[in-house]
């Protein structure tokens, strides 16, 4: 029987790669946009896509509803994609923007992975993959709602591990570095919406971080396509017995390694450093 698969967040980068990947090799592949113009174009592009919108606990229910259809009733896999980051020092972020970031981030996938568990351990099998960051290892400056919600999404996958541990399902981490994606467009939007530049107190770095996320290829050495997760998640997918965690890109396997021997106050002047 041919696998299927649930990947959120599929209008671009990572989950647009991945599900165009899958399809192309065979699986059943159900994509997901938030917009229904991006849900109509993937299926004009042959790939099945639903509308779903994580911050909205009706869309998630039609959704999954609607994605189970195109699945015969059965899901062999979730893969948690779709987020966003809200740029800003915390002390500037209103918490309704706080809010909307555990919305999409964090409490959307917690419902959508809980409506799918029953029914994996009804099949008898299921794999649960959430993508998640490096800033889910350690923080960094003004990505503290990001920060926040993907350190979240770290205890909540390794407590459902460890739920799940004598029960078919199987559970994992990518945690990516910087990916080629809309990610920064998206982070733009949102600093420009919640952050009043003019009476913070950070109006400098905030011009930095206007002019990083506005370029029009990111500035960085590290960063790798999305084929670099694709190859993470395929290995999930074949695998028996997956790992908790994948690392993807040189930044995650750096402060990774460094988070597990540096004592904190070295590792913060890194990282009070980093941009």
């Amino acid at each position: 029987m041919t696998q299927s698969i649930l990947i959120t967040g599929c209008s671009s980068g990572i989950g647009y790669y991945c599900a165009a990947e899958l399809n192309k090799l065979g699986y059943n592949v159900i994509a997901s946009c938030r917009h229904l113009r991006d849900v109509e174009r993937l299926n004009n592009q042959g790939i099945k896509c639903i509308q779903l919108d994580l911050s909205c606990s009706e869309s998630i229910d039609r959704g999954l509803k609607q994605a189970l259809v195109f699945a015969d009733g059965h899901l062999d896999m979730l893969f948690n994609n779709a987020a966003y980051g809200q740029p800003g020092a915390l002390e500037d972020l209103p918490t309704e923007a706080l809010r909307a970031q555990f919305e999409t981030n964090f409490f959307g996938w917690h419902q959508l992975t809980r409506a799918v568990i029953p029914l994996m351990l009804q099949q008898g099998h299921g794999k649960i993959i959430q993508n998640s960051s490096v800033l889910g290892l350690v923080a960094m400056k003004y990505r503290g709602a990001y920060n926040a919600s993907k350190f979240a999404l770290e205890g909540y996958t390794d407590t459902l591990r460890l739920e799940l541990a004598n029960t078919p399902i199987k559970v994992a981490l990518i945690e990516p570095g910087p990916i080629e994606s809309n990610f920064r467009h998206n982070a733009k939007q949102k600093f420009e919406q919640y952050i009043d530049i003019n009476h913070s107190r950070h109006q400098q770095p905030y011009q930095q971080t206007l002019g990083r996320l506005g370029a029009a290829n990111p500035n960085n050495k590290f960063t790798l396509g999305p084929e670099a997760v694709f190859k993470q998640l395929l290995a999930i997918i074949h695998s028996k017995q997956p790992k908790a965690r994948y690392y993807v890109t040189q930044p995650t396997h750096i402060f990774g390694f460094l988070r597990r021997i540096l004592p904190t106050k070295w590792l913060d002047k890194l990282l009070i450093k980093s941009n």
